[in-house]
């Protein structure tokens, strides 16, 4: 709910100023100590606050007057530090005191008459906005009777929640014969181009079941290309075949037109049997505008469209259509036990109520699962589900729409209060996107909305934030990464509704669309999308409030943004010199990334930014970070894309330790000495290269050692820098290892990197084997689940000896052309999933399939999965393929 991030939030800036090595203000500290007090009680009381008036239109009025009090305090002192650091008075020496400086060498004295009445009015203007708190806070007592509900946690059961995978597999339940309709369409019948349209409401499960479809082993063997894209209302058909030829060539084409990409795509399909997934169709105008790209040629290729308009099937074809049907009572009561209970036995105490919630769910899959999400990770009492029940019934006779949105909407009423912040804020992405993991918890986290813990750090608690909405069904996972982490997540179309309806309702953020909006000066937070003209960004800015506190926008800053309550700043195009001419005004930033034209230098001056957590850069002119960065003790990510020199730390110029910075990535020839690792004890990724050869650093990358907490190294080795390898030391806390080696001979640091035990992850790119050989023994990389070489083309023989790479799961080579034979024991690893040969020798693929034809007959089952990819496959080689075995000639 807005009103808990805005109290976290204040909670967040007085922690801060409290512990900052260097704050630009000191508060009174009875003032500090009520507002404390105030907000922690609040704190707690919105963590049980059940709103009496949930389920209307209108927001809860006390919790906007929390939400208001406590803008107004961060409204009092963000201002008040802008206008210190604008006066030159932010020494860690001086403190304010009602109308005094107290200064630590010269004692105390009154000062002139402007610095006094900029104090006087900050300790003022502080205190009123604390008796508003506190008259808040006395009236939260006395409703606190009636408002409050019991914490939940004593009854829940503990360790066997469901996976959100669990979730996913048992989504398909009750549409076997769906599956076998469509997969029978898909394989069979007419041999034109068919076009397939699923069609249903939104949640019955027309995308899960293309999804389930696209995956099947079935049409991995049929198809020589399969390719999935989201249409959405909002469609770009530029952008659409952009898509498909990326996943289908690799090449964006981002510097084509709408007709030249189509007529690439159109060149690279002919000749091949085909799927496309056109997902979320809204109008069959973006089909007419694509048709002729895709081409019809009597070999059996076909189009699945999803959308939830019968009529547009209609129009796209008169025969193929698949209805989705509403589940069963059977398949219903099915997908609801395995969504809540996994393979465990359903309690027989909640049987009864469990058959009553089901029922009125009415046989749509999403919301069975949401709902089923909800109560697997609540109480286990006959009363709790009869209250979900008793919810449930009062909105059954509701249309169908209304009645959707609120069985969600209960989700999100049930949702810990700590939680809710975070859900809400992801309606501020667009619909269909693809929302990066990581960027989501960084925006998280500079936003203010995660609630302190003790010994955790701040990604550790934006990740078990992500886990709960994911195993709640509100997130889903879009993407997953080499090692199983998430990269990448989505949010269902109903979800993003509510999520976006909840947060209107409560001022939380405003999503300027194609015209200028009513009410924006009341927004905190503004998001801008691409698409969005200037002209309208233009109108909006003159009505927009001057205390916006979030600014995310499409192509640059408007001139009228008042930085001095910024703490958000996220452009995709960054043309003004901003940065350098405003950086006084945006003393509040905690997250900062945008674009800059050639030429672009980081000022000194950014370390005013006393509370920056996050500064991404987009420049190709390579800057230098100034020698000032050094003492901005709150970073924790920096990542200057296209690269960056960093300036060397003085011993003596700043005591400052970054304890925070976790990323540090784009770093062009890093000094790594004794005093840079001292500053950053607790950097968590790396992203280094060398390219010009400096003599007294060649021995610079011996220090990584010294990072103990480092789980991620990217590092860049350019012809002429080989030597820093040869000291290379890593920690044993690396989880991942990138290497890009130039032409080092790779049997010096092979044995280094296996004898790390925690590296689930390795990519080596270039690089040489002076013997021609790589020989894994036994004990070495026994964590490595992922491991991909490219272009090692040297390497001739391959062998490995007794138990290693005992977790490995996925494995590519990419232009390895001297080596001929696969190692004949990594059919043995038994965790073994899939092996990737991307333009090898053909002996190698080869020797591959008589491996895993060894193991087929074996075992009986398919070890694992191979993809082999080559520009110049023989027909020979093309004839080995099975549906275990693909062969695709690029």
């Amino acid at each position: 709910m807005a009103a808990y991030a805005a109290i976290v939030s204040v909670i967040h800036i007085i922690d801060t100023i409290e512990h900052h090595h260097s704050p630009p203000i000191c508060i009174d500290k009875q003032q500090v100590e009520s507002l404390t007090q105030i907000l922690t009680f609040l704190q707690e009381f919105l963590e049980g606050y059940k709103s009496p008036v949930a389920d209307g239109d209108e927001a809860d009025p006390l919790e906007m007057r929390i939400v208001d009090a406590a803008h107004a305090v961060e409204d009092v002192i963000e201002s008040y530090i802008v206008n210190v650091i604008e006066l030159g008075r932010s020494s860690p020496n001086e403190i304010f005191l009602q109308g005094y400086v107290v200064d630590a060498a010269h004692g105390a004295e009154e000062v002139n008459s402007r610095e006094e009445v900029s104090c006087i009015d900050f300790y003022e203007d502080l205190q009123q906005v604390i008796e508003e708190m506190n008259v808040i806070k006395k009236e939260a007592m006395e409703s606190s009777a009636e408002a409050h509900l019991q914490r939940k946690g004593s009854s829940t059961r503990a360790g066997s929640l469901t996976s959100s995978s669990t979730v996913k597999e048992s989504m398909m339940v009750g549409f076997d014969d769906v599956v076998l309709q469509l997969l029978d369409k898909l394989t069979g019948g007419n041999r034109n181009r068919q076009i397939i349209p699923i069609t249903g409401m939104g949640g019955i499960g027309k995308t899960t079941l293309a999804r389930h479809i696209f995956e099947h082993v079935l049409i991995k063997e049929h198809f020589d290309i399969r390719a999935w894209t989201t249409i959405s209302q909002t469609y770009n058909v530029r952008e659409t075949l952009s898509q498909v030829l990326h996943q289908v060539t690799g090449n964006l084409g981002s510097d084509l037109s709408e007709n030249e990409l189509g007529e690439k795509l159109y060149k690279y399909l002919y000749g091949r049997r085909y799927i496309i997934i056109l997902d979320d169709m809204w109008s069959v105008e973006v089909w007419n505008k694509m048709r002729f790209f895709f081409p019809d040629y009597n070999d059996g290729s076909r189009v699945i469209v999803t959308t939830r308009l019968s009529n547009l099937a209609t129009e796209l074809t008169n025969s193929n259509s698949i209805g989705m049907r509403f589940l069963d009572e059977v398949c219903s009561w099915s997908l609801f036990s395995k969504t809540v209970f996994g393979d465990e036995v359903f309690p027989f105490q909640l049987e009864e109520i469990g058959k009553k919630i089901v029922g009125k769910c009415k046989g749509l899959p999403l919301s069975i699962a949401v709902i089923g999400g909800l109560l697997a990770k609540s109480e286990l009492t006959l009363e709790y589900w009869e209250h979900i029940e008793k919810n449930l019934s009062s909105i059954v006779n509701s249309e169908n729409d209304e009645y959707w949105l609120r069985a969600l909407k209960l989700s999100y009423d049930h949702l810990p209060a700590y939680l809710k912040p975070c859900f809400l804020y992801t309606g501020v992405f667009e619909e269909d996107e693809e929302i990066r993991v990581a960027e989501l918890m960084r925006l998280w986290v500079s936003e203010g909305f995660l609630k302190p813990i003790i010994n955790k750090s701040s990604k550790t608690i934006a990740n078990e934030y992500l886990k709960e909405l994911v195993d709640r069904n509100l997130i889903l996972v879009h993407k997953l990464g080499a090692v199983g982490n998430i990269k990448y997540c989505k949010m269902h179309d109903l979800v993003r509704d509510l999520s976006f309806q909840e947060a209107k309702k409560q001022r939380f953020y405003y999503v300027l669309r194609q015209h200028c909006p009513r009410g924006i000066n009341s927004q905190r937070r503004i998001v801008i999308p691409r698409s969005t003209s200037a002209m309208t960004v233009r109108d909006a800015m003159e009505t927009m409030s001057s205390h916006a506190r979030s600014f995310i926008c499409s192509d640059t800053v408007p001139e009228l943004l008042d930085f001095r309550f910024l703490r958000t700043l996220s452009t995709y195009m960054y043309f003004g010199g901003y940065l350098d001419e405003n950086v006084f005004q945006m003393a509040n930033l905690r997250y900062f990334s945008a674009r800059f034209r050639v030429g672009f230098q980081i000022p000194s001056s950014i370390s005013l930014l006393w509370n920056l957590h996050t500064l991404i850069v987009s420049c190709w002119s390579k800057p230098t970070v100034p020698l000032e960065i050094w003492k901005m003790h709150q970073l924790k990510h920096v990542d200057v894309r296209g690269g960056m020199y960093l300036s060397d730390p003085r011993r003596g110029h700043s005591d400052v330790m970054m304890e925070n910075l976790e990323t540090l990535k784009g770093v062009i020839d890093f000094n790594l000495n004794e005093e840079v690792v001292r500053r950053i004890p607790n950097i968590k990724k790396l992203g280094i290269s060398y390219k010009d050869k400096v003599m007294e650093r060649v021995k610079c990358l011996s220090y990584l050692q010294c990072l103990s907490k480092l789980e991620s190294l990217t590092c860049s080795i350019y012809n002429g820098c080989e030597e820093y390898l040869q000291s290379i030391s890593f920690p044993h806390s690396l989880k991942k290892l990138y290497l890009n080696c130039g032409n080092f001979h790779l049997e010096e640091i092979l044995e280094k990197i296996g004898s790390l035990p925690l590296l689930e992850k390795l990519e080596l790119r270039y690089g040489q084997f002076a013997t021609r050989r790589w020989e894994i023994v036994e004990g070495q990389f026994p964590s490595l689940k992922y491991l991909r070489l490219y272009g090692c083309g040297d390497m001739e023989c391959w062998t490995l000896e007794g138990y290693c790479l005992p977790c490995l799961e996925q494995l590519h080579l990419r232009d390895m052309e001297s080596l001929e034979e696969f190692p004949s024991e990594i059919g043995e690893i038994p965790t073994l999933k899939s092996i990737r040969l991307w333009d090898c020798s053909e002996s190698m693929a080869v020797s591959l399939k008589k491996i895993v034809e060894e193991q087929e007959e074996f075992q009986g089952d398919p070890p694992f999965h191979v993809i082999v990819k080559s520009y110049d496959a023989s027909q020979e080689l093309q004839s080995l393929a099975t549906p275990n075995f693909r062969v695709v000639k690029l």
